[in-house]
């Protein structure tokens, strides 16, 4: 029997809010019956969109709270300011044990920093990272870190790669991801002095349960060639917006191709079918949802400007997160290679 899982979903977060939030939590529902939720946020405007609703209504009770985290407030100022509101009540839930998970489309900075304050990093853990799922030519990837740190040194690096492939063996059903390390060529020499410790250090500790690949380049990220790709989060969170940006440039070059002669607009009819499985295969929303990796409970970051059915899929991956029991695979993970670590630099 599938257990119940309690979803503490941030209400008001994004730029839609509960518009967007509530029939979200409707569709993953759909998918997951074993689910309940807790929403956080301006009582009467949940309600209204729950009244839409009626099976999710019924799984679902609302916890009133005045305050809102704007999109654009600094992380400084939401953790000074934001006591009491959506977001912090939401991540609080987790910590209490009222929720399996947290999710929130609001303030990334505010999500994270809240998201350390109330439920800690793990032990041995210096930077949480997030983690986004990355679409691929053989089916997704894992990206970690795609913007919660500017920098990460080699033992940061080395956590994340841990992080990633913990998340694949729960999303991908793995025993021993295969992990790449991002980096500007793959020949030994090349990339700073913290990427290259690194991967010595992943190249000869033995044990993990990941198979490290050594370095891989940024084109080689869609091809799937790893399911975990290790990079910091400057580089990371580029990466990300780049890639999101030419699948928007590419799908707009289809369609003005398509429109530009009435032989083209014949040959889209006819090839119909495979530009539906193109946008579905493109189609950010399918893997909207961003894990942050190494505290002590689970937080997801919708993207802010996204739709129910995008928002759906960020509550589906906390769902599918909450019932793998990753946080203890990881610690236990991390508590082995941190030992690893410490023998190779004693002998």
């Amino acid at each position: 029997m599938v257990a119940q899982r309690t979803i503490a979903l941030d209400a008001m977060g994004g730029d839609h809010g509960p518009g967007v939030v509530v029939p979200g939590a409707a569709i993953s529902r759909t998918r997951h019956p074993a689910m309940n939720f807790i929403f956080y946020g301006d009582k009467a405007a949940i309600a209204a969109q729950l009244d839409q609703h009626a099976e999710l209504a019924a799984s679902s009770r609302i916890v009133h709270t005045d305050t809102v985290i704007a999109m654009d407030a600094k992380p400084s100022q939401a953790l000074r300011r934001g006591k009491g509101s959506s977001m912090w009540e939401a991540i609080q839930a987790v910590k209490n044990g009222e929720a399996h998970v947290a999710v929130s489309a609001g303030n990334t900075g505010a999500l994270m920093a809240m998201s350390k304050l109330i439920l800690r990093p793990m032990a041995a853990i210096e930077r949480p990272a997030i983690a986004a799922l990355w679409p691929t030519i053989n089916s997704e990837s894992i990206v970690l870190d795609v913007g919660a740190n500017i920098g990460a040194d080699a033992r940061q690096l080395c956590d994340f790669a841990l992080m990633g492939a913990a998340m694949a063996r729960v999303l991908f059903h793995l025993e021993n991801p295969t992990v790449g390390l991002l980096n500007v060529g793959v020949e030994e020499i090349k990339g700073d002095e913290e990427v290259r410790q690194a991967h010595a250090w992943l190249k000869q500790t033995t044990g993990l349960p990941l198979d490290y690949r050594g370095f891989i380049e940024g084109d080689q990220i869609g091809q799937g060639i790893v399911d975990v790709v290790v990079v910091e989060g400057f580089a990371g969170n580029i990466a990300l917006k780049t890639a999101e940006g030419t699948a928007r440039q590419i799908g707009q070059y289809l369609k003005d191709a398509m429109r530009r002669t009435w032989l083209s607009k014949a040959g889209a009819v006819l090839a119909r079918g495979g530009f539906k499985v193109l946008r579905h295969k493109m189609d950010p929303r399918r893997v909207n949802g961003g894990t942050f990796l190494g505290l002590n409970g689970i937080a997801i970051k919708s993207h802010g400007g996204t739709d129910p059915l995008g928002f759906a899929s960020a509550v589906d991956l906390g769902y599918e997160m909450a019932q793998t029991g990753l946080i203890e695979r990881l610690a236990a993970d991390l508590e082995a290679f941190h030992h690893r670590i410490g023998q190779n630099a004693a002998e």
